[in-house]
């Protein structure tokens, strides 16, 4: 019994951490219908970028952490404004195509400067147990992360309700043409978007480069995770996001429990898939685009 409560807990922290590596390809697909494929690796590409800058500050992780976070909203910035909204207006497919090349470019680069190596970040809170009873011990770092993603997914979702901005990006998201008719500069709001999926993505970089360490490849390896909880949770819903995250993580140590630890993912992606027949847009997806 104490080892079901153990998974049960775990599984729901975990969530935490998946949801703050979704939330930026969540983001992004509901303002504007883009599946980007490089999330993954620009994601990765902030943990590289936390790393080093950490080491050449003192091993200040939260000054590193800051600096990422500008270079990252430079880069979506570069990314959205010269490659993206090019060719959003010509369909999906072409968008996607870019995001697949940037992707690939960022996994080589990588590759090259940094080797296979295994990485990580460091954490003082990598050793420190919130919680240890007799029923469930629960790790500093894993209730850091929790906090940390349903922090991150409360702002954005105040930001995209309740501000002015927020407003604006409902709107392109909804009618392009009608927001660009009301005055709304739909290719700036992109901008905008993209750098707030790459800052809340530096999130996701740090907590997984902290938790569970990465490779130059592990993008594609958390490009899936992200879709898995994006399409869980509904794709474009900011707190279907953390609900995503949580089935996730929870179905996967379950399965752990259950059916032992070579078949976890798999009992992830069968409940992925189990849901998405039940309920094709995800539990709370109901964002259309025009």
């Amino acid at each position: 019994m104490e080892l079901f409560v153990q998974s049960l807990v775990s599984g729901l922290l975990l969530g935490g951490l998946y949801a703050a590596v979704g939330v930026g390809l969540s983001l992004v697909f509901g303002i504007m219908g883009l599946t980007n494929i490089a999330h993954g690796c620009l994601m990765i590409l902030s943990s590289f970028f936390i790393m080093v800058f950490a080491r050449h500050m003192s091993g200040s992780v939260v000054a590193a952490f800051i600096l990422t976070v500008l270079v990252m909203c430079v880069i979506g910035a570069l990314l959205q404004g010269v490659l993206i909204n090019r060719v959003l207006a010509k369909g999906p497919e072409p968008a996607l195509l870019v995001t697949f090349g940037v992707a690939i470019v960022i996994w080589n680069v990588l590759q090259l400067i940094f080797g296979a190596d295994f990485k990580s970040i460091p954490s003082p809170m990598a050793s420190v147990n919130a919680v240890n009873t007799r029923w469930v011990v629960i790790s500093g770092e894993y209730l850091f992360n929790f906090a940390v993603s349903a922090a991150l997914i409360l702002v954005l979702h105040l930001v995209i309700q309740k501000t002015l901005f927020g407003r604006a990006i409902r709107a392109a998201a909804s009618n392009v043409v009608a927001a660009e008719l009301m005055g709304i500069n739909t290719g700036r709001t992109y901008i905008y978007i993209m750098c707030l999926a790459l800052a809340t993505g530096s999130v996701g970089g740090l907590l997984v480069g902290q938790t569970f360490g990465f490779y130059s490849y592990s993008g594609m390896s958390y490009l899936i995770i992200a879709f898995g909880v994006v399409v869980i949770g509904g794709m474009g819903s900011i707190i279907g996001t953390l609900l995503g995250g949580v089935i996730l993580g929870v179905a996967q140590l379950l399965g752990a429990y259950f059916f032992g630890s070579g078949v976890q993912i798999l009992v992830g992606y069968l409940t992925l898939l189990t849901l998405l027949t039940l309920r094709p847009r995800g539990l709370l997806g109901n964002m259309t685009r025009e």
